[in-house]
């Protein structure tokens, strides 16, 4: 079931679910929290996926909106990673929310604006335990290049309550923000 963001603000005051919103997201509009780009980069190498270590490409750090970066231009077919100022906490143990005592999970979809402008977006469920920034990718899929200015926003953030019992909650690698793999890492 979907969590209203109004719900999510009530428990951010126990939970810290979901740091950094901007003013606008202190009153939010529908379900979910729309949230912005903090940094910006693009991929620099090859990367590598295997059964057991994976490898992602180097990247390098092209805007930071902490650096007083303002707007990116993305050139027809140009692909970047995309992390947010936003930071989310979903507790790894069970929380009340309405009744049942549950997990909390969140899902990411797209604002409208990007595929009216020829962006294509993809993001990904967040699990039970995960904490840090959200990273999203971008790729400019129309003929014309595509202005991003630092801060705006890109996403929509829904939270949704998780019956059931876990084998065990997100404890990856990717946790607390990070973009990318220093090396050839084992797969936990």
């Amino acid at each position: 079931m979907i969590i209203t963001a109004k719900t999510i603000l009530g428990l951010n005051k126990k939970y810290n679910i979901i740091e950094n919103l901007c003013e606008r997201e202190l009153n939010p509009e529908g379900v979910g929290f729309d949230i912005r780009v903090g940094e910006i980069y693009k991929l620099t190498s090859k990367g590598y996926l295997g059964v057991d270590n994976r490898n992602t490409p180097n990247i390098e750090k092209i805007a930071d909106i902490s650096d007083g970066d303002k707007k990116v231009v993305l050139a027809p077919g140009e692909f970047i990673l995309v992390k947010t100022i936003e930071k989310v906490n979903l507790p790894s143990k069970k929380i009340n929310i309405n009744h049942e005592p549950c997990y909390l999970m969140m899902d990411v979809y797209p604002r409208s604006t990007l595929q009216r402008c020829g962006v294509y977006f993809k993001g990904t469920k967040t699990d039970p335990g995960y904490h840090g920034e959200l990273t999203f990718s971008l790729k400019n899929v129309s003929e014309f290049p595509f202005e991003l200015e630092l801060g705006a926003r890109i996403a929509n953030v829904v939270f949704k309550e998780v019956y059931g019992e876990l084998s065990r909650a997100y404890g990856g690698q990717w946790k607390g923000g990070r973009v990318a793999t220093e090396k050839v890492e084992k797969q936990i």
